[in-house]
């Protein structure tokens, strides 16, 4: 999902500031409501056999749910992550925010390049990167492929091609 805030004229100049965020439709309480629900039914399927005599179900039964609980919440946490892109006049900054830190690239706009490689296999996504100076940064890998070519043209024509910078504005 990309939002797109407002563009922000500073005194330094023009800057084009785009974030992007994986589509995460489920919520915290939802997520809780959708394990508990499945762990009721599982167990009340898991209690009556159990009780006909077929226990070792119940330990299947809990291992399931640890494992669908436990896929949930790294689907959650994977939602929770954002990459924030800054076009200024003379810089391309990219914020990358996970849980477990946040990572910034600076790049030069004049030299730096918007690159949008096709998969070299046909199940695979693309790659959007910026690159500069032989350096590089993966951006979008959780957009669609529709939303990762809209997200490269809007870089192509803000940042332009290596060694020309279109002028920016609001």
């Amino acid at each position: 999902m990309v939002t797109q805030t407002p563009d922000i004229t500073v005194d330094r100049g023009i800057e084009h500031r785009i974030e992007l965020a994986p589509n995460c439709s489920l919520t915290q309480h939802g997520a809780r409501w959708f394990v508990g629900s499945l762990a009721a039914v599982t167990f009340a399927v898991a209690g009556f056999f159990a009780l006909q005599g077929f226990w070792p179900v119940l330990p299947f039964a809990g291992l399931e749910i640890g494992l669908l609980a436990w896929a949930v919440r790294a689907s959650m946490r994977r939602g929770e992550e954002r990459e924030v892109i800054v076009v200024s006049e003379s810089q391309v900054l990219v914020e990358r925010r996970t849980l477990s830190g946040s990572r910034l690239s600076v790049f030069p706009r004049h030299w730096a390049r918007v690159t949008l490689r096709d998969p070299r296999l046909a199940r695979y996504p693309s790659r959007l990167t910026i690159e500069s100076h032989g350096r590089a940064c993966e951006v979008g890998r959780f957009l669609t492929e529709d939303e990762r070519r809209r997200l490269a043209d809007r870089l192509v024509r803000l940042v332009g091609k290596t060694s020309e910078s279109p002028a920016l504005v609001p």
